[in-house]
């Protein structure tokens, strides 16, 4: 079957996410119209890329991408199927049984509705946090129902692909279990961590390093954002917290036993290397070797060129700003195998290597 055209298509939302399907669809060749109900969102969206705000007969319109907030999805995508009669329409919300609940209340058709959630973002909002390869390489779920039709299930793969995403299609119920277990948990979990440090005296938070850092990220997300997501997820997203507070009790009954505490360590840990790796392989345990970098201009471009003659090839990185002295900490993620040669390079070299358990 040839591939179904996306163009012209209209993004209803610009946003992070749909300025940047709107940018990922422009690379990609697809004539794309914006619209966003604070039409300077549109306008900067477009002047960063995303597509066009002039508009377009409707009748013309070969796929609608809805990008609003959880709490308008189905009334958006409601009216978008309504107007745009010869369209796909997809929405890219982060949870999908409620949206497809509730248009079926609505009595709407829903042949040419596929729901669709692209697994990338930021804590960061708005059009001038777009770009346009957002997408590249992330798992996109698409979430056909039954009364979809194979046509419109094929646009919103033809979608994804032109945004460079990997595709993975489950059941909307399937969906918005797996993502209460890796998406909304863990936002709950940081903003639980963080709100604790409103009452944590200024002088104890002088000594937080990256650890603490890490852990609460994603606290400084939009708050009314993940109020819509959360409550629109609600009962998976409880069975979740229900199960965290049974894991607390449970830690809480051994307080004082060394191996109780042991054990529920040892489970923390061996949950970190279930998660996929790269290219979703299997977890793997990477050495780290920490290097100390001055906080002057050329230093971080001196250190990657020393580590490229080393000939090492990097898994993954972090940096950690020192609070009291000009300097910054650069953890190169390496195997286990190379990590002692990138050690002996990056000394040889002139740089100080800092223990990698003191981050």
């Amino acid at each position: 079957m040839n591939e179904p055209s996306l163009t012209p298509a209209v993004v209803i939302g610009a946003g992070l996410v749909g300025a940047s399907v709107g940018a990922a669809l422009t690379t990609a060749g697809v004539e794309v119209h914006l619209i966003d109900s604070v039409s300077s969102h549109a306008r900067v969206a477009a002047s960063r890329g995303g597509g066009s705000t002039e508009p377009i007969d409707p009748a013309t319109v070969r796929l609608v991408v809805v990008a609003v907030p959880p709490a308008k999805l189905a009334e958006v995508v409601a009216d978008a199927l309504a107007t745009y009669g010869k369209a796909t329409v997809t929405d890219v919300g982060s949870v999908k049984g409620t949206v497809l609940a509730d248009l079926r209340a609505r009595g709407v058709n829903l042949a040419r509705y596929v729901g669709s959630h692209p697994m990338a973002g930021s804590q960061r909002v708005g059009p001038l946090t777009a770009r346009a390869d957002l997408f590249a390489d992330r798992t996109w779920v698409i979430t056909p129902h039954d009364t979809s039709r194979a046509k419109a299930v094929l646009t919103v793969h033809a979608l994804a692909r032109a945004c460079g995403a990997r595709i993975v299609s489950m059941g909307a119920t399937h969906h918005d279990e797996a993502v209460a277990q890796v998406s909304h948990l863990p936002q709950l979990m940081s903003s639980l961590t963080a709100a604790r440090l409103n009452d944590v005296p200024d002088e104890h938070l002088n000594l937080a390093g990256q650890g603490l850092r890490d852990v609460t990220r994603i606290a400084a997300s939009d708050p009314r954002l993940w109020t819509q997501i959360i409550s629109a997820n609600s009962e998976a997203v409880r069975a979740e917290l229900e199960a965290v507070r049974d894991s607390l009790d449970e830690l809480l009954a051994g307080w004082g036993d060394p191996e109780a505490l042991r054990r529920f360590l040892a489970d923390g840990r061996q949950g970190t290397r279930a998660i996929p790796g790269k290219h979703g392989a299997g977890g793997v345990a990477y050495a780290e070797v920490v290097v100390t970098i001055p906080d002057a201009p050329g230093a971080l471009a001196r250190l990657f060129a020393d580590i490229e003659a080393a000939g090492v090839n990097v898994e993954d990185v972090r940096i950690e700003h020192d609070p009291a002295r000009e300097v910054g900490y650069l953890a190169v993620q390496v195997t286990k195998p190379v990590a002692k040669s990138l050690q002996a390079a990056m000394t040889e070299a002139g740089w100080t290597l800092r223990p990698a358990e003191s981050l």
